[in-house]
C-alpha cells in the first residue's frame, strides 16, 4: 500500500514538474524577452512591401474600371452612341456604380493620374484619359442638341455643362489640368474654362471675399469647400501663370482658419455660421481631410517665393500635429476626430494616410515623426478594401448639423463614393514612400532606417 502510495507520489511530483518546466515554452520574464512576444494587433502592423501595396491599388482600379462605364447610350435599347447626330431624348450615360462627373469622381481621376506617375503604370492614367475623352466628345454635343433647362431637369451631363456649385466643378476641374498640364490630353481647355468660369468668378463670397454658401443659414462656410475650390483654382494659377490664383488660394486657407480653427486641438470645426456668437465645434474627418488636402495641392503648385507659403505650411503642419493626437490604436481615426464612442472611419483615414505621406516624401515634415502613422493608417485602410475591390466603411455624403447625433449615425456604405479617390491616393503615396524611405521593424515597432537616395 506505501509503495502504491510513494508512486502515485512519485507521479503527482512528476506532472507538476512537467508543468513548472513547460512553462518557458510560452514564455516567463525570465526565459524569454516578453516585450518582444507576438502581438495581436487588429491591422497589420509591419512595414508593407510596395507589391502588396500595388495588388491593393489594382483591385480598387479593377473594381472601378468594370463598373464605371464611359459611354453614350439609348437607354430604351441599351445600343451604344457612336456619333453626336445619334443624340435623341432617348439618349443616356450608360449607368454604373459612379458618377463621372461628380467631385468624388475629380479625386479619382488625380488619383489615377499620380498612381501612373509613380508606378509607371499606365492603366491608371488611361482610366482617367479615357474618361475625359468621352466628356470632351458628349459634353458640347449635349450641350448644343438640348436646353439648359432639359439639360438640368435630366441631369444629363449638367455638373460640366450648367456648374451651380463647387461640388459640380471643382475636383474635376482640378484633375482635368493635371491631365493637361502633364500631356495626357491636350483638348480639354472648353471644359476647364467653363468650370473655372464657376468656381472663381460665380461662387458666392462674403464680403471680405471668402467663399462661402447660404445654406444650411445665411453666410455659412463649410470647411469642404477648402478642397472644393483651392485645387482648381491653384491648378488655374500654374496653367496660367496668373498670380491672382494662388493669392485667392492663400487668401481662403488663412480666412477660413482665422475662424475655423481650434487651435488648442489643431483641428477644424466643419461648419461656421457668421450670425452664430457661440459654434457648436463638430470636428468632421473627413471635413478635415478635405482643408489637409486642399493645403496639400496648393502647396505642391504654390511657388516657392510665393509671400503666402510659408503660411500655409505653417497651418498644414499644425493641422498634421492636432490629426496625429488622436489617431487610433487600429490606425484609423473616428468619423468626429475628437469622439473616441465615434466610429472609425475610412475616407477620412485614407486622406490622412495620403497627406502625411505626401508631405514627408515632399519635405515639408519629417519623416520619423510621421512616416510610421502615414503607413499605419495605410495598413488600416488596406483592410478595408474587399475582395471585389470596394472601399468599405465609407461615410456617406454629409450635410452640416449642430448637434452630435447627426454626425455618430451618418451611415457608412461601399456606394460612398467619397472613399475610393483618397484610397488610390493613399496607397500610391505609401508606394512612393517606400521608394524614398527604409522602413523595419527595431524593438517590435515600425522605424525609420534611412533615407535611399
Amino acid at each position: 500500500m506505501q509503495n502504491r502510495l510513494n508512486c502515485l507520489l512519485l507521479t503527482g511530483a512528476v506532472l507538476v514538474s512537467e508543468i513548472i518546466f513547460a512553462q518557458p515554452k510560452t514564455g516567463n520574464d525570465v526565459t524569454t524577452p516578453l516585450h518582444a512576444l507576438k502581438v495581436d494587433y487588429p491591422v497589420p502592423y509591419e512595414p508593407p512591401t510596395k507589391e502588396n501595396v500595388k495588388s491593393v491599388v489594382d483591385r480598387i482600379f479593377n473594381y472601378l474600371d468594370a463598373v464605371t462605364p464611359a459611354q453614350m447610350v439609348n437607354k430604351q435599347t441599351g445600343a451604344v452612341l457612336n456619333s453626336p447626330a445619334e443624340l435623341d431624348t432617348n439618349s443616356a450615360v450608360k449607368q454604373g456604380d459612379f458618377r463621372l462627373t461628380s467631385y468624388e469622381w475629380g479625386v479619382t481621376y488625380s488619383a489615377m493620374q499620380r498612381a501612373t506617375e509613380v508606378t509607371g503604370d499606365k492603366k491608371y492614367s488611361e482610366y482617367a484619359r479615357s474618361r475625359f475623352d468621352f466628356l470632351r466628345k458628349w459634353v458640347p454635343a449635349v450641350k448644343e442638341k438640348f436646353s439648359i433647362e432639359y439639360i438640368d431637369r435630366k441631369r444629363f451631363l449638367n455638373q460640366p455643362i450648367d456648374p451651380r456649385a463647387l461640388d459640380d466643378a471643382g475636383a474635376v476641374c482640378a484633375a482635368m489640368i493635371k491631365s493637361e498640364r502633364s500631356g495626357l490630353t491636350n483638348n480639354l481647355r472648353p471644359l476647364i474654362n467653363n468650370y473655372i468660369q464657376y468656381v472663381f468668378g460665380k461662387e458666392y463670397r462674403f464680403k471680405d471675399g471668402t467663399i462661402g454658401r447660404n445654406r444650411p443659414q445665411k453666410n455659412t462656410l463649410w470647411l469642404d469647400d477648402l478642397y472644393m475650390y483651392i485645387p482648381a483654382v491653384a491648378q488655374m494659377g500654374k496653367l496660367t501663370g496668373d498670380k491672382k490664383y494662388y493669392d485667392d488660394c492663400v487668401k481662403q486657407v488663412l480666412a477660413y482658419s482665422k475662424r475655423m480653427f481650434n487651435k488648442e486641438k489643431g483641428l477644424y470645426m466643419h461648419g461656421w455660421v457668421e450670425s452664430m456668437e457661440v459654434h457648436p465645434q463638430f470636428h468632421w474627418g473627413r471635413a478635415n481631410g478635405w482643408a489637409l488636402l486642399a493645403m496639400s495641392e496648393l502647396l505642391d503648385v504654390l511657388p516657392e517665393n510665393h509671400a503666402g507659403r510659408p503660411a500655409v505650411l505653417s497651418q498644414f503642419r499644425e493641422l498634421v500635429k492636432g490629426l496625429a493626437r488622436y489617431q487610433s490604436g487600429s490606425g484609423f481615426w473616428h468619423q468626429l476626430l475628437d469622439k473616441e464612442d465615434s466610429y472609425l472611419e475610412t475616407s477620412a483615414t485614407a486622406i490622412y494616410s495620403y497627406c502625411i505621406a505626401h508631405a514627408c516624401n515632399k519635405g515639408w515634415i519629417d519623416p520619423m515623426t510621421y512616416g510610421p502613422m502615414s503607413i499605419l493608417a495605410w495598413n488600416a485602410v488596406s483592410t478595408k478594401i474587399n475582395e471585389r475591390g470596394q472601399v468599405e466603411g465609407t461615410c456617406v455624403g454629409t450635410g452640416m448639423a449642430f448637434d452630435p447625433a447627426f454626425y455618430y449615425h451618418r451611415p457608412v456604405n461601399v456606394f460612398a463614393a467619397h472613399g475610393y479617390g483618397p484610397a488610390l491616393l493613399a496607397g500610391t503615396e505609401i508606394y512612393e514612400l517606400l521608394n524614398n524611405f527604409t522602413f523595419y521593424m527595431n524593438d517590435s515597432a515600425l522605424q525609420l532606417k534611412e533615407k535611399n537616395k
